[in-house]
């Protein structure tokens, strides 16, 4: 899917400008005049970045930040005023906003944290593809071959497990292989250079 620049700002000189530049080195742009018409418009599954002005009509930049946050969406954001307003621009930046840009603004320096963001963006969704993929192996585990599971990755042999899980330690070979199989790996150590993520969703169940 194509990477998209949403672009928010109450000025139509802004959003054209930004537009222009956004177009010039082959990215797509969408542009938004409030906050709310972007969120109304806006699927989570569309890859890309957010640009937006701090100081809008209705919902403010802030107030958009915190949407984001509670509706789950990562889409990097670049956060801009004409004001100045230290303070704000502070409180986005602590929420994980990409950077903060001052009106007027260089268009080398904005480019160059499109880029940055798109990156990061590319990034983050590579990730969640990732964890799906694992979720999705891990479900098919039974209750028995998580806890074998889990104590695999703790480095544990089989004769170890069998006695703390008191199965036999066939049985215990039998979860291991059908692990394995589940998993789509030929060994534990292939296994294991996912720990850190499949330990977290062993753990979020």
């Amino acid at each position: 899917m194509i990477q998209r620049v949403f672009i928010i700002d109450d000025d139509p000189a802004v959003r054209d400008a930004l537009v222009t530049l956004v177009e010039s080195v082959g990215l797509t742009a969408e542009r938004f005049a409030t906050a709310d018409d972007f969120l109304s418009s806006y699927s989570n599954e569309t890859p890309g970045c957010l640009i937006t002005d701090i100081c809008l009509p209705g919902m403010d930049g802030i107030q958009l930040q915190q949407v984001l946050l509670e509706r789950k969406i990562n889409l990097p954001l670049i956060a801009m005023s004409a004001h100045g307003d230290i303070a704000m621009a502070v409180k986005m930046v602590r929420r994980n906003a990409i950077d903060f840009i001052e009106k007027p603004f260089r268009n080398h320096v904005m480019l160059q944290r499109i880029h940055e963001a798109l990156e990061i963006d590319r990034q983050q969704r590579q990730l969640h593809a990732k964890d799906d993929k694992l979720r999705s192996r891990l479900s098919l585990l039974t209750p028995r071959e998580k806890q074998t599971l889990t104590l695999l990755l703790d480095g544990k042999s089989n004769k170890i497990i069998a006695r703390e899980l008191a199965l036999s330690p066939r049985t215990v070979e039998s979860h291991r292989a059908s692990i394995l199989k589940k998993m789509r790996v030929d060994s534990v150590t292939a296994l294991a250079k996912q720990i850190n993520n499949i330990q977290q969703i062993l753990t979020c169940k």
